[in-house]
């Protein structure tokens, strides 16, 4: 076949076929490579997105790999493995618009107690539900690209006061600062950076210590800018007010344990079940991205580059 689809949910599957019109003999599964049991790839390219392990012995049965991401730490890792040179492509932005207001609607729906809110309702009570209003809040986004960027607008549109943190200083409508100065400033802080290996575990124990107690912390960009463990201590002692996560540490193992029910195979996954166990605590399935708007844009953003792929052997947007 011409190209096999790992981690295709529903509504991305059936847009895959109804887009692609026929002019492509592709093969579909939900699953990770992982988790397929695929001792070999079943096509000569192949097109993951973020919880897949590419297996290093694959190399020299492919031809290329697409990862359906904006992101492609994924595919730098894979690059470092192997031994032959290997297409490996990602896609244009998508999703910038899609993830700022997931990261808006986390961050108003711990402000407001909402899962505390919707609990309740069954006994229709209402102490400790009091929320807060966005109005004059202190919000420091740290990662101000374009996803960055667009929290912020949103965020001033609420009338909120926002601050940035970011090595490249790109937009006149941020008041960037440094960021320990950001970290004890806000009220909320939201991770919207890239991933790299500077950045790694950026928002550790130590950092978000220093930030004043009952903060929000917010993450919408890779699990590994914040450490699990760290984060559940942080609740636990009670100095985050909130956490929001959308992105997980060593993502791939945590949702293989939690869609086969393998939660004792993995620590992070034993991690993330405590924290769901805690109030004030949103975990959402790495979904900041699936709008129906976003979508569309991703699967004809990678039929494109998959069609270019079979001409040319190449990716417009390479590795």
């Amino acid at each position: 076949m011409d190209v096999y689809f790992y981690e295709a949910f529903e509504e991305e599957a059936q847009l895959i076929k109804s887009l692609s019109r026929g002019r492509l003999e592709l093969g579909l599964t939900d699953k990770t490579i992982q988790e397929s049991g695929h001792k070999e790839p079943p096509a000569r390219l192949i097109s993951v997105r973020t919880q897949s392990i590419i297996p290093v012995e694959w190399q020299d049965k492919l031809d290329g790999v697409l990862s359906r991401t904006t992101g492609f730490d994924n595919l730098k890792i894979y690059k470092s493995q192997i031994h032959r040179p290997l297409s490996l492509g990602y896609l244009e932005e998508y999703a910038t618009r899609a993830v700022a207001e997931q990261a808006i609607l986390l961050m108003m729906a711990l402000k407001r107690n909402l899962p505390a809110q919707i609990e309740q309702f069954k006994t229709f009570y209402r102490d400790g539900l009091t929320g807060s209003e966005c109005l004059g809040k202190k919000l420091l986004v740290v990662g101000v690209g374009r996803i960055g960027g667009e929290i912020v607008r949103i965020a001033l549109g609420l009338g909120m006061e926002v601050r940035g943190v970011d090595i490249v200083r790109r937009h006149d409508f941020v008041n960037y600062v440094e960021k320990e100065e950001g970290v004890k400033w806000a009220d909320v802080i939201i991770c919207a950076m890239n991933l790299t290996e500077e950045n790694y575990h950026y928002f550790n124990y130590e950092l978000l210590k220093k930030a004043r107690p009952g903060v929000i912390f917010i993450n919408i960009a890779r699990g590994e800018h914040a450490p699990l463990f760290d984060l559940l201590q942080l609740v636990e002692e009670g100095h985050l007010g909130g956490l929001a996560l959308d992105v997980f540490e060593d993502e791939p193992e945590v949702g293989s344990a939690l869609r086969t029910g393998k939660i004792r195979d993995s620590k992070k996954a034993q991690l993330v079940t405590k924290l769901l166990e805690c109030p004030g605590v949103i975990l959402t399935p790495h979904n900041a991205f699936n709008t129906r708007e976003a979508l569309q844009r991703k699967v004809q953003f990678s039929l494109d580059e998959i069609f270019y792929f079979l001409k040319t052997g190449k990716f417009h947007q390479a590795v």
